[in-house]
């Protein structure tokens, strides 16, 4: 019965960690509109590591985002895989007022909820993800930090069943040069 207990306490402590009050972010700068910071083209640079901390791949994704007539934004995302891997997505993003906004994709499951103060915005959303040929429904909670300008540093958590199965962390460029390749 103590184990379970134990057990049981561990989960919430884990389930809290990512859970940090996003208004504390509410003075700093410069402040992150996701949708004006991704309108145009953005390139990022990222890697995936497992709950071990290894990391497992990179890639490089090219993002186009753009209104359209309904006032959705799109944001289209190319990735390329160090493995020679492609994939491809497109979030519909609607902003519902100053601070919050919710997306969708493809392979999202459900809506994705977004919360931003100051220069942070914090997603959380659950992705349908490839693993050994089949899918499983992973849970990110995604952190943007816009620290210039220029400069996103975006730290996602992802995990299953409320356990930590790994962790992405990727640095967004508005300032790139396009003939840059490689990984």
């Amino acid at each position: 019965m103590i184990r379970l207990a134990v057990i049981i306490t561990a989960l919430i402590a884990l389930s809290g960690c990512s859970s940090a009050d996003i208004t504390r972010f509410k003075g700093e700068t410069p402040r992150f509109d996701f949708v004006e910071y991704f309108k145009g083209d953005t390139r990022g640079w990222g890697m995936v590591q497992n709950r071990q901390g290894m990391v497992t791949r990179r890639f490089i994704v090219d993002m186009v985002g753009s209104l359209n007539s309904s006032g959705e934004f799109l944001l289209r995302e190319d990735f390329h895989w160090s493995d020679g891997e492609e994939e491809e997505r497109t979030w519909t993003v609607v902003p519902r007022d100053r601070h919050h906004l919710t997306g969708t994709a493809a392979d999202v499951v459900g809506t994705a909820e977004g919360t931003g103060y100051g220069n942070a915005l914090h997603w959380r959303y659950h992705l349908l993800v490839d693993v050994d040929g089949s899918q499983w429904k992973i849970h990110f909670d995604d952190w943007m930090f816009l620290q210039s300008d220029n400069l996103l540093i975006n730290t996602l958590q992802m995990s299953k069943f409320g356990f930590d199965v790994g962790r992405i962390t990727i640095v967004f460029s508005k300032n790139y040069q396009k003939e840059q390749e490689g990984l």
